[in-house]
């Protein structure tokens, strides 16, 4: 069984008690993106037309990472490092301090400290700016240690760019060493900004060269993946839930706008490594942060421009039926056949029925991995990470959506939780006589509902929100369920056809007759159940529309500011 997914670790916009250090916005900051290369392809990337510039320096670096025995540095998500450039016992020696990286998107923007190290040594109390002495107030440096180190051969060159604008090229290769022997080899590429403040250069250089050489994005640094390798994490990735939004009122609309869709965007990439290995909680919750970014651009469509929305939607639609058919059949077999088997032990068609769909599930897994590792979804990630970190809904933006863009956020999400509410509620009437569109239409809506309290929820005191999340909870997993019934008679049907193709060679899977009446028991099973729960989903309805709005409820959409 996977493990249970843990919560996608994207900063918030206002760290809680706990989160990492807040820095000052004085501090200096790194931006860059860095993507994972196949070293096979490492010579070509560094003759790639679009990097044609200034002749390139090649170095040796050999990093140490320092920590407290009880890792007190990983935990503030910052690092702290000794590094020595050149031939081996000669040459610069720096030590370098950044902080936790800010936004959660595809960009890594931190604050970063780089000093001469005294003598060659670590020395923290070096570090004489006030935000880097924040960084590590209360940390006891004397119990400071290496954890793990790396080397690599860098490969640098600076690009410049027009207006202003500069990009420092970095193309590594090496290993990253644990205490223990244990290492991993490091084939990366790194874009830095180094000149000027326009994000979007950043990634349509990615773009470009991904074009030219095979590349996927790395969210991790070189620090988080050696605290990974130091700790001995298990090399299997874990399925990632969506983290927290902490959003404050006297936000804008624009700060919700990129923080939400970086959120999602996070949450998406955070899983690709469980959808490779074939989780299906990965699988879910890479639907899900589709599913939310989705909702998301509904959601703010008074302030993006039309078209913009209408083809990121499409894109992000694509991914969601790549990766769909994988869902559904771990639906199937794990949430509807499952209880039915258990109930049916002897059942022998239900076990032909089983392998039929076990067949099915593999092809589904098998697509979702050919969509999320091939150079489509990189392709994907480094769109939707330009649109965010370039704030590119303001190019072209009509001037009434424009004007939304500085406004605060509480009354935008007033109006947003009103207008979703009241959608949803128009659909559940008169329940019991909806047919099962209706419902389908009910559930959506119902979603979009759950997203915008979930983006929106900290604006507002906390115990009535989790008072009207218990009120909904009932009803969406009821409709939840109904879905999946739904589903289920639509994924026999298309067994049904993949036989008559041929499609299913597996001795008991290819046999229509040794699973169809298990088929048949599977959907008369769920019949039977749902009509029994019918009455319990009609209450479920009634608590939704009885449940007290935890926001300001709006006559009508405001106008945009003039």
């Amino acid at each position: 069984m996977p493990e249970s997914p843990s919560t996608s670790p994207v900063p918030p916009a206002h760290p809680a008690e706990g989160a990492p250090v807040s820095v000052p916005a004085a501090a200096p900051q790194e931006i860059e993106l860095k993507l994972a290369v196949d070293p096979r392809h490492l010579g070509r990337l560094k003759t790639a037309p679009v990097l044609a510039g200034p002749r390139a320096v090649t170095k040796t670096l050999r990093n140490t990472y320092f920590d407290t025995p009880g890792g007190d540095l990983a935990a503030r998500g910052i690092s702290l490092r000794l590094r020595h450039s050149g031939p081996q016992g000669a040459g610069k020696v720096v030590q370098t301090l950044k902080g936790p990286s800010a936004g959660g998107g595809m960009a890594l923007a931190r604050s970063e400290w780089e000093i001469p190290a005294p003598d060659g040594h670590l020395v923290p109390q070096a570090f004489t700016d006030a935000a880097a002495q924040a960084l590590l107030d209360g940390v006891d440096l004397r119990r400071l240690g290496p954890v793990f180190s790396n080397e690599v051969k860098r490969w640098t060159r600076t690009l410049p760019l027009a207006a202003g604008l500069a990009v420092d090229v970095a193309v590594d290769q090496g290993v990253t060493r644990a205490a223990d022997g244990r290492e991993e080899p490091i084939a990366e590429l790194e874009l830095e900004l180094a000149a000027g403040q326009d994000r979007r250069v950043l990634y349509d250089l990615a773009l470009a060269l991904h074009r030219a050489v095979p590349l996927r994005l790395e969210l991790r640094t070189k620090a988080e993946r050696g605290y990974a390798l130091a700790q001995g994490e298990a090399a299997a990735p874990k399925a990632v839930k969506a983290g927290p939004l902490n959003f404050h009122p006297d936000d804008t609309v624009e700060a919700a706008l990129a923080g939400v869709a970086r959120a999602c965007l996070h949450h998406m990439a955070a899983n690709e490594g469980a959808v490779l290995a074939g989780d299906p909680s990965g699988v879910h919750q890479m639907r899900v942060a589709v599913r939310r970014l989705r909702s998301a651009l509904t959601l703010f469509k008074a302030i993006l421009p039309e078209a913009q929305a209408a083809t990121l939607k499409v894109a992000l639609k694509g991914l969601a039926d790549a990766v769909g058919p994988a869902r559904s059949w771990d639906v199937f077999l794990d949430e509807l056949l499952a209880p039915v088997t258990t109930a049916m032990p002897e059942q022998e068609s239900l076990r032909a029925l089983a392998v039929a769909a076990q067949g099915a599930r593999g092809r589904g897994h098998t697509a979702a991995r050919a969509a999320v590792s091939g150079p489509g979804y990189t392709e994907l990630l480094l769109t939707l990470g330009r649109w965010v970190d370039g704030r590119c809904w303001r190019d072209d933006a009509p001037a009434d959506r424009l004007a939304w863009l500085g406004q605060p956020l509480l009354p935008f999400a007033d109006a947003v939780l009103t207008r979703q509410r009241h959608r949803a509620a128009k659909r559940s009437r008169h329940f019991a006589r909806l047919d099962a569109p209706a419902r389908h239409g009910l559930r959506i809506a119902m979603k979009k509902l759950r997203y915008a309290v979930d983006f929106f929820r900290e604006l507002y005191p906390q115990k009535a929100v989790r008072k009207y999340l218990e009120r909904l909870s009932g009803l969406q997993d009821g409709l939840g369920h109904l879905n999946d019934v739904a589903t289920m008679d639509a994924l026999i049907r298309e067994l049904r056809a993949d036989l008559a193709a041929a499609k299913d060679v597996s001795p008991t899977g290819g046999d229509m007759a040794g699973w169809d009446m298990g088929a048949g028991l599977v959907l008369g099973w769920h019949a039977a159940h749902m009509a029994v729960g019918e009455e319990a989903l009609c209450r479920a309805v009634d608590d939704f529309l009885d449940a007290d709005p935890f926001w300001t409820p709006v006559d009508h959409w405001p106008h945009p500011p003039s």
